[in-house]
């Protein structure tokens, strides 16, 4: 059985208007078609539409301005579109330990910083968002809710560089996500450990929290290695 997942259409889409950036030889500055006017181009919903403008914004292609639209910034961080798009075409097992591995060095070895910067809003945002996690509809939505938790973490930091990272690294991460909420019971897992983590924070506990932390990116990395045996048995 393959191991790999396929592209969502939202990834397709922020591909495709790639490739309409290039055919049409846009550049810093010019204006991309209206949400309208690319839904009926790729003959896809305009939901669909925005989803994929939000992770090209997150890129950093593109910005969305009132009454203008979406308007290209900078084509630099195409290489890191194409790394990641590409990666998300399937998640091996060595991504996967890499993904969760670079991870581990934003959210647990900043554990210090962390407990200095982030505020009691901050874990009151975190929670909420948490709760809205567990009463998602679906998986899909509960890994949106999930990353927005981890988000979290990384803007509680204050480094916007790392949160920018974490941003265009978000493909790959949901893909990891998902992959990890096979069942109900695992996302209630995933919601308790949440749940620790925050309590850990609340009381400025840099041990707990490094260890809960770290944790929680373990219990997804043997979900991983468990769902990979599955497919190989199979």
């Amino acid at each position: 059985m393959g191991s790999h997942l396929q592209n969502s259409a939202v990834e397709d889409l922020a591909t495709g208007i790639r490739g309409l950036i290039d055919e049409r030889g846009l550049g810093v500055g010019d204006k991309l078609p209206s949400e309208r006017e690319l839904s009926e181009l790729f003959a896809t919903s305009r939901n669909t539409v925005r989803e994929a403008m939000r992770m090209l914004k997150a890129y950093g292609v593109v910005d969305v301005r009132p009454k203008i639209g979406a308007v290209i910034i900078d084509r630099r961080m195409e290489r890191v579109f194409d790394l990641f798009s590409f990666q998300t075409i399937g998640v091996s097992r060595e991504t996967f330990a890499d993904v969760q591995g670079f991870r581990s060095l934003l959210e647990v070895m900043s554990a210090d910083r962390l407990i200095d910067r982030i505020t009691d809003e901050d874990i009151a945002e975190m929670a909420g968002i948490n709760e809205e996690m567990r009463a998602a509809a679906d998986r899909d939505e509960a890994c949106e809710y999930d990353f927005r938790f981890h988000l979290g973490l990384l803007a509680a930091l204050g480094n916007r560089s790392a949160l920018d990272v974490y941003r265009t690294m978000k493909p790959v991460i949901l893909k990891i996500m998902v992959l990890g909420k096979q069942t109900d019971e695992s996302r209630g897992q995933t919601y308790e450990q949440h749940e620790a983590i925050l309590g850990a924070l609340r009381g400025r506990n840099r041990i707990a929290y490094q260890y809960l932390a770290q944790s929680h990116l373990d219990f997804g990395l043997e979900n991983f290695s468990t769902l990979f045996a599955e497919q190989e048995g199979g």
